[in-house]
């Protein structure tokens, strides 16, 4: 892995771990995610976890990922991100960033996001809390890219699991 990746990976987990753990408190799950990436990924390796999940994607025209959660063992880390690399103006065209929120006993609500070159874009990895009138409640999510009608789209996906080897 290189340095800038690893030191990405390292700088943003120390920030997010506090999210993931309220909202694990909010949603009465048991699961406590340490403050320090190193004791993180010491943790996933206790689980057979150990391939870095970190993914340059290049998508060219008619390129497109379907729905889905980047889940690659038992122990997740609930919150992920992408840096965007290329300009949807100037690089390619169509390639929208799609997130599906399942409410549950509601329909699905897509949403569709064109963030620009240099932008990051923080999301869960699997499901959310959102609070409801009884208190918090779990959402699933999903997330994908639209296809490509010309060009190629470039982003970097940081997820701070390691999947099983």
């Amino acid at each position: 892995m290189p340095d800038l990746i690893q030191h990405l990976r390292q700088s943003f987990y120390s920030k997010l771990a506090p999210v993931a753990n309220k909202w694990m408190q909010v949603l009465n799950i048991d699961q406590h995610y340490p403050a320090d990436f190193q004791d993180f990924q010491t943790k996933c390796h206790e689980k057979q976890q150990t391939k870095p999940t970190v993914l340059i994607l290049k998508y060219g025209e008619g390129g497109h990922n379907t729905l889905h959660q980047d889940l690659y063992g038992d122990l997740f880390f609930p919150i992920q991100l992408v840096i965007f690399l290329s300009d949807p103006e100037n690089d390619y065209t169509g390639g929208e960033f799609v997130l599906t929120q399942q409410t549950p006993r509601a329909q699905s609500k897509a949403i569709v996001l064109k963030p620009r070159k240099g932008d990051i874009l923080v999301f869960t990895t699997n499901f959310k809390p959102v609070k409801g009138t009884k208190g918090y409640y779990r959402v699933n999510m999903k997330h994908g890219v639209s296809e490509v009608t010309s060009g190629n789209r470039f982003t970097l996906g940081i997820i701070f699991h390691d999947a099983l080897s």
